[in-house]
């Protein structure tokens, strides 16, 4: 009984925390461990690149190719934790703890299921995948050893976005950047280690991030099971309705999308990439991205930390705090991408040559870079949106939005710019489609206000 009474004053506290902390204070608080999370998930991707290119370019634009696999599992698992999580989210806010534990649980074991689908299907199709991929003969011998590693993780690795996803949506984010965190620093010591030192090549790349997977996994699993959390994970709570499961899978639709759509654009990207610039070409667009990928994953991490508050809120009918929340990210987020932006063109030379002593790379990456600071400023709103409309479970709205940028911008623009200015035109596809993303994004913001915030009653209007 007094287990029971500590547990329930433990979450009325969070509760009252989540509804009624002042805004800046409460998304600053969120997004902060979030943030922290995503830089040290892209210092260890960024690890694989810089060590793999000291192989040789083929080795690095193999893992630039390899990635659109990596894409997919992510896809899938992000897929569920976010769906889970909006819907974790939202009941916590209605103070409906029994439905957040069913969601929780129903999702880990469904993530775990679909990362060893995804597993066995790689691994019988590696070759012929990894040639549709663009590797080339030269890249093979790197990709293969290195996708290898990265399919066997895939049921861990989707499981644990699962774990992570719920404790953010919950509000313990501190939490869960601690178990993604750990993992991804050990992953930065243990490269070299597997690289150089055991002579594992790609394949000690790739096996660096299993073990860091691993160890994060483990540390958010005994979060859940000492009762750290106020979400429980239990076999017992897994649902047997269909109709959960569809709601976890449709609400987290636009994450699959947005990185489904991220896995197939990161393959054409290479393959156009190696088509009109040969591997340098691949080479320094994959390096080049990682700056691209560490802007967009500071403006996620910041609206990973908003989407929680914004559930919770909308869970507990406080539309406006729902809209601040909103509001203030999008201006924090702006303010930081235009900084990265100018720090990023400035130094474009620097950056690329710190990867790479190839001319020819160097080049082409930089230019990539400059290219990609001009669309910098304009991330976050297109982001944030679409993150709106998702975490209140827009559905139909959230799925569009989250196709622009990967899908109906970027693939035509990769496939259609080159004809036009070669190589440029594949280097120029990304920031293209991120400032159309940005112009489709705002009247859908201010259709929101509109509708939902201005004028309606005390509770915002659930569904579409």
């Amino acid at each position: 009984m007094k287990d029971t009474v500590t547990e329930n004053n433990r979450n009325e506290a969070q509760y009252r925390r989540m509804t009624e902390t002042p805004i800046p204070q409460l998304v600053t608080a969120m997004s902060i461990p979030t943030i922290i999370s995503m830089l040290i998930t892209v210092i260890y991707n960024t690890a694989d690149t810089f060590f793999v290119s000291q192989i040789n370019k083929s080795a690095s634009a193999a893992v630039g190719a390899v990635y659109a696999i990596m894409a997919i599992i992510q896809a899938f698992g992000c897929g569920v934790g976010v769906g889970a999580g909006s819907l974790i989210s939202r009941r916590l806010g209605a103070k409906d703890n029994e439905a957040a534990n069913i969601y929780a649980s129903s999702a880990f074991y469904c993530a775990t299921a679909l990362g060893a689908i995804l597993m066995v299907i790689g691994l019988l199709t590696l070759e012929p995948l990894l040639r549709l991929l663009g590797c080339s003969d030269t890249m093979m011998p790197h990709a293969i050893p290195y996708a290898t590693f990265i399919l066997l993780a895939a049921p861990l690795n989707c499981a644990t976005f699962v774990l992570n996803y719920t404790l953010r949506s919950e509000g313990h984010a501190r939490l869960a950047m601690i178990g993604v965190g750990t993992g991804g620093l050990l992953n930065v010591f243990l490269d070299p280690l597997f690289i150089f030192t055991l002579d594992m090549g790609t394949g000690g790349a790739s096996l660096a991030t299993i073990v860091s997977q691993a160890v994060s996994f483990s540390i958010l699993l005994t979060i859940f099971l000492t009762g750290h959390s106020a979400v429980k994970i239990r076999l017992k709570q897994v649902s047997r309705r269909l109709s959960d499961y569809r709601l976890i899978v449709t609400t987290g639709m636009p994450t699959v999308f947005r990185q489904g759509l991220g896995s197939v654009a990161s393959a054409a990207l290479n393959i156009q990439a190696i088509a009109y610039g040969g591997d340098a070409a691949g080479a320094a667009i994959t390096i080049a991205n990682k700056i691209y990928i560490l802007v967009r994953n500071i403006s996620l991490g910041l609206g990973q930390g908003f989407q929680p508050v914004a559930g919770y809120n909308y869970g507990a009918g406080k539309r406006r705090r729902t809209w601040q929340s909103f509001v203030f990210t999008v201006k924090i987020g702006t303010a930081i991408c235009l900084v990265f932006s100018v720090v990023s063109a400035l130094f474009a030379r620097q950056i690329i040559n710190w990867f790479t002593d190839d001319a020819e790379v160097a080049r082409l990456g930089m230019e990539t870079i400059l290219l990609s600071a001009v669309a910098m400023p304009f991330l976050s709103l297109g982001t944030y949106v679409n993150m709106l409309y998702q975490g209140l479970g827009f559905k139909t709205k959230a799925i569009f939005l989250a196709s622009c940028r990967q899908g109906i911008f970027f693939l035509p623009a990769v496939i259609l710019l080159p004809l036009v200015f070669g190589c440029l035109g594949v280097q120029a596809a990304q920031p293209f489609a991120d400032i159309c993303t940005f112009a489709v994004s705002l009247p859908f913001s201010v259709a929101f206000y509109r509708n939902y915030i201005r004028g309606q009653a005390d509770d915002l209007k659930k569904g579409e």
